[in-house]
């Protein structure tokens, strides 16, 4: 279990948890394009050219193809109202702040996702970095609380289909492709994302996605979940 929590804990960095941070961004020490310039973004300490995302007219306006995006409005504002509801808002912001080849980014502590605009011009890839991050809140949303900054796998790893996992392993460190498989699925797969986030904002999260063995143990041991039926939680954080 030890183990899980840790690999949680560690995915939970790579989405922003600790990355180092200054106060404003005439105090990245690195430079943009960094692990510095990400986490003044995460945290609101940067937020010149980061703008807040009400609709996806707040993103192809910004763009010479705005009618393009058109197709994808319904499912885009679906996400967004849903994400909204679980407390999860949404930015733009400049390449800047991104690390190299970096399109976007969950943050576990502040439940803010950020969309790099040098990618978003291009509306399928704008779906599935939505699609992606927002699987992340959900995975947040599993591990007891969006308000924690645990996450948890939603899928039996063993349902996540071999091209995803082959995928991640090629992309992200070996301690977050359980996580990243099953959000690269999600992130090509249209209303995957959008049922796991009404899920989380219903509140039936662990009616609908059964918590894996070690996840429910967890969220036991943590006072989420009853052992028993009718047996109320031990603690709660």
């Amino acid at each position: 279990m030890k183990s899980v929590i840790l690999a949680g804990l560690l995915l939970g960095a790579a989405h922003g948890l600790t990355v180092p941070v200054s106060a404003g961004e005439d105090k990245i020490t690195k430079g943009y394009n960094s692990y510095d310039a990400m986490g003044c973004m995460l945290v609101r300490e940067c937020t010149k050219d980061v703008e807040e995302v009400h609709s996806i007219l707040d993103i192809s306006s910004k763009y010479p193809n705005t009618e393009e995006f058109t197709p994808q409005a319904h499912e885009f504002n679906r996400l967004l109202t849903t994400l909204d509801q679980i407390g999860v808002k949404v930015y733009l912001a400049d390449q800047r702040y991104f690390p190299p080849n970096h399109r976007g980014v969950y943050h576990t502590v502040s439940n803010n996702f950020y969309l790099n605009k040098d990618w978003m011009g291009d509306p399928a890839v704008l779906m599935q970095l939505m699609r992606h991050e927002g699987w992340h809140a959900a995975q947040d949303c599993m591990a007891g609380s969006i308000k924690n900054s645990m996450i948890a796998i939603i899928k039996p790893e063993d349902e996540v289909p071999m091209i995803w996992r082959v995928m991640a392993e090629r992309t992200y460190p070996a301690n977050a492709v359980p996580w990243e498989a099953e959000a690269g699925w999600a992130g090509r797969t249209e209303g995957m994302t959008q049922a796991a986030l009404e899920a989380c904002a219903t509140g039936r999260m662990w009616e609908i996605y059964e918590p894996t063995p070690l996840t429910r143990k967890w969220l036991i041991e943590e006072g989420f979940m009853r052992s028993v039926q009718g047996t109320p939680p031990t603690k709660k954080k």
